[in-house]
């Protein structure tokens, strides 16, 4: 069993590349958008 298959993954193939990667879009893409959100209410761009 892998580091990642403990805590709250506790389910098989939480560590596979796929999930890894979908996870990774997710987060990063949850921060961008609170980013350009933010931006745009601070310095009311467009």
């Amino acid at each position: 069993m892998s580091d990642l298959n403990r805590g709250i993954m506790k389910f098989e193939g939480a560590d596979s590349p796929k999930i890894v990667t979908i996870s990774t879009v997710v987060i990063l893409g949850a921060i961008a958008a609170l980013i350009i959100w933010s931006l745009q209410a601070a310095y009311a761009v467009n």
